[in-house]
């Protein structure tokens, strides 16, 4: 079955940087569309970032365009998420997720808090 792990969050001061990285198994991976999601507390989770399964075609929530940017590798079954630019309100548990066209797997989320 699809597994995905996140690892790459932690604490950074505003302004900083922090790279996610999420790898994919049990599935092929190069046939999923990949994305970020983040959840603050009290907040819906929202999508950060997205890119297509072989075209790399990227789509950004508004709130993180020109900070964010979403890469994958399909041979080693990697999705990654350099945020630069961090900002206090960026602070959320980041989920990796894998679409097929019908199913939504997701990740155990890594937790990502900006603060000075």
């Amino acid at each position: 079955q699809v597994q995905l792990v996140e690892s790459g969050g932690g604490l950074a001061q505003p302004g900083g940087s922090l790279r996610l990285s999420c790898k994919g198994s049990g599935f092929t991976f190069s046939h999923y569309y990949m994305s970020w999601y983040r959840q603050a507390p009290g907040k819906e989770r929202e999508l950060v970032a997205g890119i297509a399964r072989s075209t790399g075609i990227t789509n950004y929530g508004d709130s993180v365009k020109g900070r964010f940017t979403i890469s994958r590798d399909n041979a080693q079954a990697m999705v990654y998420l350099q945020m630069n630019s961090l900002k206090p309100e960026d602070t959320a548990m980041y989920y990796c997720n894998a679409h097929d066209g019908w199913v939504d797997s997701w990740g155990q989320g890594t937790q990502v808090t900006v603060s000075s």
